[in-house]
């Protein structure tokens, strides 16, 4: 299959593609006499599994680390259940931080000031008041 079909097989943009073979997560595809790539369903897997390993928030370099130990049929699961419980802390700091900053953003309310200088949403993101300061920081 050519770019453009794996691109919307794997809901990827071209230029992802070609991005993932650039840093070496996929193999370069075989070309045709016209030069064009083409993709075959190992390009198709590892593209899913690149996508989806995203899709949950790993970086580029942790899903470079799972490509490796994915590549490795018979290693030990121990690194992916490492990686797997750091990344749960991570999404749990990430929830709390949001949890923490929507309760600030509930804690304005809903601004009735008619004019931008009265507004007092626009005032605690731009006060450095004592009470303000942690909406700021």
């Amino acid at each position: 299959m050519k770019i453009g079909d794996i691109a919307k097989r794997t809901g990827l943009k071209v230029e992802t593609v070609r991005f993932y073979e650039g840093e070496g997560l996929i193999d370069a595809p075989r070309r045709s006499g016209g030069n064009y790539r083409l993709y075959d369903q190992s390009h198709l897997d590892r593209l899913t599994f690149i996508k989806r390993s995203r899709d949950l928030g790993f970086t580029l370099d942790q899903v470079r680390d799972l490509l490796r130990l994915a590549d490795d049929p018979r290693g030990s699961c121990d690194a992916v259940d490492e990686m797997a419980v750091l990344h749960i802390a991570e999404i749990d700091r990430k929830l709390a931080d949001l949890q923490a900053l929507r309760g600030e953003i509930v804690k304005w309310g809903r601004c009735d000031a008619t004019t931008i200088a009265e507004c007092r949403l626009i005032d605690a993101l731009s006060s450095k008041t004592p009470e303000r300061a942690s909406l700021v920081s």
